[in-house]
């Protein structure tokens, strides 16, 4: 290290420190003190690891928490930022509070904002990039879905000889040429013997080569599954891992088959088992059991704003986070599935984090929500007129229907409200100013701080 990288580094220790003591957090502005004294630190701090990136747009944070949780099945020493601060400060943060570790290469499997994986990789060249899925999201940040792959793209491009392991039922990590080394995971629950499309607003289906609308034998969800371009030939690849049977699942967990060994996730949600199949994926590459990974998949540890249930005066609410229309859906159809009576909370916020453009909740099937005829709605959040808005188009009765913007009337309405389960979708902004108030009221150990 130069003189510069130790006092930086030295900064960035002390301050972390002082608000992780105090403040119980300290994720990100570590990192940004850090950088600012030494913007190269990066390049020092993980040069001495053997680094995963996880990026996309849904999944990552709970993608890299089961990975973390499948690789320390075998390694002792596995850094990651599990708090979501995903940027390249949150990044310099989580290098900066690593412990001390014997280990010649310690592994970090680090969540990365898909714009900030090349602000990464021009200083780290990590051993393998996990690739979730790209959807339209933030698009006052990211643009089109083509737009977000090549910012991803860019920063693989500084690698070139880290493996990628992507999702290979999404057509676009299949759209270009690249020189790495490629694992593809994805499902083979189903036959192949149909020939269908995906519906009519759904983004990411031309074909890249002739841009003629690709054909599926099956879909998962959005975009996702067995797909093929009857013009061109073009077609999903081969895939080294597969979800090759689904079993029972409830919004608490599910069961399915991964190359024919059983496997149980403690979380709910189609969805979710793309993460653990990536999970599972990664955990091969690294020389991890099946019986190990099943092991990992076994602890019932949630992640922050992923279906977090919380014990709030005798209510069990699930925090569940939403950020754009194919993860809501996803969700809405989760939260259908519960077979007892529940109400539902949405809070929707417009700060850069979340993405200040709220048009996407017009994308999202509400109707579906408004539908289940629910005891008790609630709206609320700094953006609730428009949130209030969108379930009152799509028939949320306004008798049952309650308006409250002010979170902390949120969390005392919460306590009123007629049913034992209650479902809480937000933003991230909202998650974070919700869980702090839990924290400070005690319900949980700590909120997050930045």
């Amino acid at each position: 290290m130069t003189l510069r990288s130790e006092i930086a580094s030295l900064a960035g220790k002390s301050s972390y420190w002082f608000l992780h003591t105090f403040f119980k957090g300290g994720s990100s502005l570590p990192g940004k003190i850090t950088t600012k004294i030494d913007p190269d630190i990066l390049k020092h701090l993980g040069q001495n690891y053997e680094v995963v990136i996880v990026t996309g747009t849904n999944g990552k944070t709970l993608t890299t928490a089961l990975t973390v949780r499948v690789l320390q099945q075998k390694y002792d020493d596995v850094l990651t930022n599990p708090t979501g601060s995903n940027m390249e400060q949150g990044i310099v943060t989580t290098f900066l509070r690593a412990p001390k570790t014997k280990a010649k290469k310690p592994i970090a499997i680090l969540e990365v904002d898909e714009a900030n994986v090349i602000k990464v990789t021009q200083y780290i060249k990590p051993k393998a990039f996990v690739f979730t899925n790209i959807f339209r999201d933030q698009m006052d940040r990211y643009g089109e879905i083509y737009t977000t792959y090549q910012k991803i793209i860019d920063g693989v491009a500084l690698a070139p000889d880290a493996t990628i392991i992507a999702n290979g039922d999404a057509p676009i990590f299949h759209s270009k040429d690249l020189p790495n080394p490629i694992i593809y995971y994805g499902f083979n629950h189903q036959d192949q013997s149909q020939d269908i499309k995906a519906k009519a607003n759904t983004d990411g289906v031309l074909c890249p080569n002739c841009q003629h609308i690709l054909h599926y034998h099956f879909i998962t969800y959005s975009n996702l599954g067995s797909y093929f371009c009857p013009n061109c030939g073009f077609s999903r690849p081969e895939l080294t891992y597969a979800v090759t049977q689904l079993g029972k699942m409830t919004p608490k967990n599910s069961q399915f088959d991964i190359d024919g060994h059983p496997y149980k996730i403690e979380i709910g949600g189609l969805y979710n088992i793309y993460n653990a199949l990536a999970a599972y994926a990664v955990g091969r590459f690294f020389g991890v059991s099946p019986a190990q990974i099943d092991q990992a998949f076994s602890e019932d540890k949630k992640v922050f704003g992923r279906q977090e249930e919380i014990n709030v005066d005798g209510k069990a609410v699930t925090l569940i986070l939403v950020k754009n229309p194919v993860g809501l859906n996803q969700v809405l159809d989760m939260i259908e599935t519960d077979s007892a009576p529940f109400s539902f909370v949405g809070l929707l916020n417009a700060n850069y984090a979340d993405g200040i453009d709220t048009s996407w909740i017009w994308d999202g099937n509400f109707e579906k929500l408004a539908a289940l005829n629910l005891p008790a709605y609630i709206t609320g959040g700094e953006r609730y007129k428009d949130i209030t808005f969108r379930l009152k188009v799509a028939g949320v009765p306004s008798d049952k229907h309650e308006i409250v913007p002010e979170l902390p009337k949120v969390l005392e309405k919460i306590k009123q409200l007629p049913t034992q389960h209650v479902y809480v979708l937000a933003t991230y902004t909202a998650v974070l100013q919700l869980r702090k108030l839990l924290a400070d009221q005690g319900y949980i150990k700590e909120g997050m701080g930045q």
